[in-house]
């Protein structure tokens, strides 16, 4: 909002300023986006190493969650999670909350310290950290981007399009 006050003040201030103007507009747009390609790098999965460690791994990942988090989890690689702050998705490198009324997303980027861990393992650990402290879990995780959900969507691949959704549509519900 300050660079499009700013630009609309230069341009009603004198004409000749329309190009900054123009450039504080293009500032803008650009910034957000820029965030908004961060906030979207959390939920980008790895690879697994280990096919049989990592299958064991979702074994115990699933014995967290209820049918439809699992299912979602299968299709998706995320985990949603209620929570008091509102709705998480919950991957192997961050965590995404969907605030209540489904207008504004954070993006959250931590993950669990052992490189060695198999991708469901790692999930685990997140979403573990999450229900004992959910609260401190936002306040020490690093956050990547905080805005609109459209802005992320964008970024996004199909399968975490979906769970984005999907907890959009659960807040929204909830409402």
């Amino acid at each position: 909002m300050p660079f499009v006050g700013a630009a609309a003040l230069l341009a009603v201030l004198n004409p000749v300023t329309i190009p900054v103007g123009v450039v504080l507009l293009v500032h803008a747009w650009v910034i957000p986006e820029l965030y908004a390609a961060r906030g979207a790098g959390v939920l980008r999965a790895g690879r697994s190493e280990d096919p049989r460690a990592e299958r064991i791994a979702l074994g115990l990942l699933g014995d967290l969650l209820d049918h439809r988090a699992r299912e979602l989890h299968e299709q998706t690689g995320l985990v949603p999670e209620r929570g008091r702050l509102g709705i998480w998705l919950v991957g192997e490198a961050g965590a995404l909350l969907v605030r209540p009324g489904g207008r504004r997303v954070h993006c959250y980027c931590v993950k669990a310290s052992d490189p060695g861990l198999p991708r469901g393992d790692r999930t685990a650990h997140l979403l573990l950290a999450m229900r004992e402290d959910e609260t401190g879990f936002a306040t020490v995780a690093n956050m990547a981007f905080g805005g609109a959900p459209w802005r992320v969507r964008r970024r996004l691949k199909p399968p975490a399009r979906e769970a984005l959704a999907f907890a959009v549509r659960e807040v929204r519900a909830a409402n």
